[in-house]
Protein backbone atom coordinates (compact mmCIF):
# COMPACT_ATOMS: atom_id res chain seq x y z
CA UNK A 1 0.00 0.00 0.00
CA UNK A 2 1.32 3.70 -0.96
CA UNK A 3 2.01 6.11 1.73
CA UNK A 4 -0.40 8.15 0.64
CA UNK A 5 -3.15 5.34 0.77
CA UNK A 6 -1.91 4.80 4.37
CA UNK A 7 -2.57 7.99 5.00
CA UNK A 8 -6.53 8.32 3.68
CA UNK A 9 -7.06 4.78 5.29
CA UNK A 10 -5.84 6.79 8.83
CA UNK A 11 -8.08 9.46 7.88
CA UNK A 12 -11.05 7.08 7.23
CA UNK A 13 -14.85 7.48 8.54
CA UNK A 14 -15.32 3.97 6.58
CA UNK A 15 -13.88 1.54 4.38
CA UNK A 16 -15.55 -0.56 2.24
CA UNK A 17 -13.99 -3.32 -0.11
CA UNK A 18 -13.03 -0.92 -2.52
CA UNK A 19 -13.08 2.35 -1.04
CA UNK A 20 -11.81 4.43 1.85
CA UNK A 21 -14.69 7.10 3.24
CA UNK A 22 -12.67 9.86 4.70
CA UNK A 23 -13.94 13.43 5.81
CA UNK A 24 -13.50 16.34 3.52
CA UNK A 25 -11.34 18.76 3.91
CA UNK A 26 -10.96 22.55 2.26
CA UNK A 27 -8.19 20.96 0.49
CA UNK A 28 -10.31 18.66 -1.52
CA UNK A 29 -13.19 22.08 -3.03
CA UNK A 30 -11.34 21.81 -6.12
CA UNK A 31 -11.62 18.54 -6.88
CA UNK A 32 -15.21 18.69 -5.97
CA UNK A 33 -16.29 21.62 -8.04
CA UNK A 34 -14.69 19.28 -11.21
CA UNK A 35 -16.85 17.09 -10.51
CA UNK A 36 -19.92 18.50 -9.41
CA UNK A 37 -20.15 21.18 -12.29
CA UNK A 38 -20.30 17.98 -15.06
CA UNK A 39 -23.02 18.54 -17.00
CA UNK A 40 -23.89 14.77 -16.58
CA UNK A 41 -23.36 15.11 -12.79
CA UNK A 42 -25.03 18.17 -11.90
CA UNK A 43 -28.17 17.55 -13.64
CA UNK A 44 -28.93 15.28 -10.60
CA UNK A 45 -27.87 17.78 -7.66
CA UNK A 46 -30.38 21.05 -8.65
CA UNK A 47 -28.64 22.49 -11.88
CA UNK A 48 -26.26 24.82 -12.20
CA UNK A 49 -28.35 26.36 -9.93
CA UNK A 50 -26.67 24.52 -6.48
CA UNK A 51 -23.67 23.29 -8.49
CA UNK A 52 -21.16 25.99 -9.28
CA UNK A 53 -17.95 27.40 -7.32
CA UNK A 54 -19.95 29.45 -4.77
CA UNK A 55 -22.79 26.97 -3.83
CA UNK A 56 -20.44 23.79 -3.80
CA UNK A 57 -18.04 26.26 -1.45
CA UNK A 58 -20.82 26.78 0.47
CA UNK A 59 -22.08 22.96 0.52
CA UNK A 60 -18.61 21.88 1.71
CA UNK A 61 -18.32 24.02 4.71
CA UNK A 62 -22.07 22.47 5.20
CA UNK A 63 -20.23 19.03 4.97
CA UNK A 64 -17.21 19.82 7.00
CA UNK A 65 -19.66 21.40 10.18
CA UNK A 66 -22.01 18.13 10.02
CA UNK A 67 -18.84 16.27 11.69
CA UNK A 68 -18.56 18.26 14.50
CA UNK A 69 -22.42 18.57 15.00
CA UNK A 70 -23.86 15.22 14.24
CA UNK A 71 -20.40 13.12 13.90
CA UNK A 72 -21.33 12.28 10.90
CA UNK A 73 -21.55 14.20 7.21
CA UNK A 74 -20.54 13.57 3.36
CA UNK A 75 -17.55 12.33 2.78
CA UNK A 76 -14.81 11.74 -0.14
CA UNK A 77 -14.50 8.24 -1.79
CA UNK A 78 -11.17 7.26 -2.28
CA UNK A 79 -10.88 4.48 -4.93
CA UNK A 80 -8.51 1.72 -2.96
CA UNK A 81 -6.92 0.73 -6.72
CA UNK A 82 -5.66 4.26 -7.30
CA UNK A 83 -6.11 6.46 -4.81
CA UNK A 84 -8.10 8.72 -7.02
CA UNK A 85 -10.72 10.51 -5.00
CA UNK A 86 -14.30 9.27 -7.28
CA UNK A 87 -17.44 11.24 -5.51
CA UNK A 88 -18.57 11.84 -2.55
CA UNK A 89 -21.36 10.17 -0.05
CA UNK A 90 -22.57 9.86 3.11
CA UNK A 91 -25.21 11.00 5.83
CA UNK A 92 -26.35 14.65 6.28
CA UNK A 93 -29.22 16.27 7.62
CA UNK A 94 -31.81 16.50 4.59
CA UNK A 95 -33.20 20.24 3.85
CA UNK A 96 -36.15 21.82 5.69
CA UNK A 97 -37.32 17.90 6.94
CA UNK A 98 -36.06 17.07 10.36
CA UNK A 99 -34.78 13.84 8.40
CA UNK A 100 -30.87 12.02 8.05
CA UNK A 101 -30.65 11.20 4.12
CA UNK A 102 -27.59 8.74 2.73
CA UNK A 103 -26.31 10.31 -0.47
CA UNK A 104 -23.81 9.61 -2.77
CA UNK A 105 -22.54 11.53 -6.01
CA UNK A 106 -19.76 10.19 -8.38
CA UNK A 107 -17.61 11.19 -11.61
CA UNK A 108 -18.95 9.92 -14.53
CA UNK A 109 -16.20 7.03 -15.12
CA UNK A 110 -17.11 5.35 -12.16
CA UNK A 111 -20.90 5.54 -12.91
CA UNK A 112 -22.82 2.11 -13.53
CA UNK A 113 -19.74 -0.39 -10.91
CA UNK A 114 -21.43 -1.05 -7.72
CA UNK A 115 -20.06 1.85 -5.81
CA UNK A 116 -23.33 3.96 -5.11
CA UNK A 117 -24.56 0.59 -3.88
CA UNK A 118 -21.37 -0.33 -1.84
CA UNK A 119 -21.13 3.43 -0.21
CA UNK A 120 -25.26 3.78 0.72
CA UNK A 121 -25.26 0.32 2.14
CA UNK A 122 -22.02 1.38 4.37
CA UNK A 123 -23.09 4.62 5.02
CA UNK A 124 -26.92 2.73 6.28
CA UNK A 125 -24.98 0.28 8.46
CA UNK A 126 -22.73 2.74 10.19
CA UNK A 127 -26.47 5.54 10.75
CA UNK A 128 -27.90 2.58 12.23
CA UNK A 129 -25.12 0.49 14.11
CA UNK A 130 -22.60 3.68 15.10
CA UNK A 131 -24.32 6.75 14.92
CA UNK A 132 -27.69 5.50 16.73
CA UNK A 133 -30.21 6.81 13.96
CA UNK A 134 -33.99 5.24 13.90
CA UNK A 135 -34.41 5.96 10.28
CA UNK A 136 -32.63 7.18 6.98
CA UNK A 137 -34.28 8.51 4.21
CA UNK A 138 -33.30 9.29 -0.02
CA UNK A 139 -34.18 11.34 -2.88
CA UNK A 140 -33.37 11.30 -6.14
CA UNK A 141 -34.61 13.13 -9.23
CA UNK A 142 -37.18 11.35 -10.93
CA UNK A 143 -35.13 10.32 -14.30
CA UNK A 144 -32.04 9.01 -12.64
CA UNK A 145 -33.42 5.13 -12.19
CA UNK A 146 -29.94 4.31 -11.40
CA UNK A 147 -30.14 5.86 -8.09
CA UNK A 148 -33.50 5.05 -6.99
CA UNK A 149 -32.73 1.33 -7.91
CA UNK A 150 -30.25 1.51 -5.47
CA UNK A 151 -32.11 3.08 -2.92
CA UNK A 152 -34.18 0.15 -3.55
CA UNK A 153 -31.42 -2.62 -3.80
CA UNK A 154 -30.26 -1.21 -0.23
CA UNK A 155 -34.04 -2.09 0.83
CA UNK A 156 -35.42 1.45 1.34
CA UNK A 157 -39.15 1.86 0.18
CA UNK A 158 -40.59 4.57 -1.87
CA UNK A 159 -42.81 6.75 0.12
CA UNK A 160 -43.82 9.47 -2.64
CA UNK A 161 -42.73 12.24 -4.76
CA UNK A 162 -41.52 15.51 -2.57
CA UNK A 163 -39.39 18.61 -2.94
CA UNK A 164 -36.13 18.54 -2.78
CA UNK A 165 -33.20 20.35 -3.60
CA UNK A 166 -35.47 22.70 -5.48
CA UNK A 167 -36.06 19.37 -8.02
CA UNK A 168 -39.22 16.99 -7.78
CA UNK A 169 -37.67 13.83 -6.49
CA UNK A 170 -38.52 9.91 -5.67
CA UNK A 171 -38.32 9.97 -1.55
CA UNK A 172 -37.24 6.48 -0.24
CA UNK A 173 -36.64 5.80 3.63
CA UNK A 174 -35.81 2.33 5.78
CA UNK A 175 -35.69 2.30 9.68
CA UNK A 176 -33.05 0.75 11.30
CA UNK A 177 -35.40 -2.46 12.25
CA UNK A 178 -36.05 -3.03 8.57
CA UNK A 179 -32.59 -2.94 7.56
CA UNK A 180 -31.31 -5.37 10.17
CA UNK A 181 -34.31 -7.56 9.02
CA UNK A 182 -32.47 -7.43 5.92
Amino acid sequence: MTAILENQLMQSMLETERLIIRRYTPDDLEELIEMRTDPDVYRYLGGTERQNRVEITKRLKFYIDCYEKFGFGVCAMIWKETGENIGGSGLQPLENTGEIEVGYSLKKPFWRMGIGYECANAWLKHGFENAGLERIVAVAVADNIGSWRIMEKCGMKFEGMELAYGMECRFYAISKQEFLRR
